[in-house]
């Protein structure tokens, strides 16, 4: 299963032109597109428009787009260059512009200088050695349900006890048959810096995405990947952080940062949450 299948989103005649259904399969619990989700839809669009790989794609979150609605897509290859291609594509629902992505795609076959990282993973346990991440089981499957995530390291939510914590923490991902990492699958993934706040401040958090951007270095096949996630600072009821996306060999995959508004999630919604849910502990 590649990007374009997990999405669901769907090319037209116009190759410029692209529709995506907002399934619940794409949504959040809340019953909205899940802002990783926009991101990689757009990456979709715009690296078939220009035929060339994502160097780095941004998205401005404007509007929701409802569970059920169908969102219309449409690229502008606003520079095209011998090695590098400048792009946007806007999403509507509607009239209403719901969401806007930015992107710059290339790819250079012969550089003269060579490959250098300077970013390494944590050191953490392997995916299956690690907890499995508290999911709530809601009556309708979201993108969550499609997404494995596993503690590498860091405190699971119940043992959010109000205590702060460190600002860092990393997880394993994977999507369960998406055996290569495409800038798309790294979007959704990079979508999870909000989960830092938590952890951080050791109280539940709820946190809704301003913009999302991926930066991409080298994409390499791995079944799982690592995001090591680090909260820069919170402000006026606002966060920023970033997060470094790593192969199972430890290749650098990626960077992804996010601002995003905060507010909290009381212990007694998070408890009434779980007991609707019937939720386990993790583990």
């Amino acid at each position: 299963m590649d990007a374009r299948h997990f999405l669901g989103i769907e090319p037209t005649a116009d190759p410029l032109s692209w529709r995506l259904p907002v399934t619940s399969a794409v949504s959040t619990p809340g019953r909205f597109l899940f802002g990783g989700c926009g991101l990689a839809a757009g990456i979709v669009a715009l690296e078939a428009a220009a035929g060339q790989p994502t160097v780095w794609a941004s998205a401005q979150y404007l509007a929701h787009a409802p569970t059920g609605s169908e969102l219309d897509w449409r690229v502008t290859l606003a520079a095209v260059g011998r090695r590098t291609t400048q792009a946007r594509v806007v999403a509507h629902l509607g009239t209403r512009e719901i969401l806007t992505v930015n992107a710059a795609l290339g790819h250079q076959p012969t550089p003269d200088i060579g490959d250098e990282s300077w970013v390494t993973a944590p050191p953490v346990p392997p995916p299956l050695e690690c907890t499995r991440r508290l999911r709530f089981p809601f009556p309708e499957e979201t993108v969550f349900h499609r997404v494995e995530q596993r503690l590498a390291t860091g405190r699971t939510l119940a043992d959010l006890d109000g205590t702060p914590g460190p600002a860092r923490f990393a997880s394993w991902f994977r999507v369960p048959g998406h055996l290569e990492p495409s800038a798309a699958t790294l979007a959704v993934l990079g979508d999870y810096v909000t989960g830092g706040l938590s952890q951080a401040l050791g109280v539940h958090t709820m946190s809704r995405s301003l913009d999302n951007t991926i930066r991409v270095v080298r994409l390499v096949p791995t079944e799982w990947v690592l995001s090591d996630i680090v909260v820069h600072a919170t402000a006026g009821g606002f966060a920023h952080g970033r997060a470094h996306l790593f192969a199972e060999d430890g290749t650098f995959l990626a960077t992804a940062s996010q601002s995003m508004s905060v507010r909290r999630w009381s212990d007694e919604q998070f408890a009434a949450t779980r007991a609707a849910a019937g939720t386990p502990p993790e583990g």
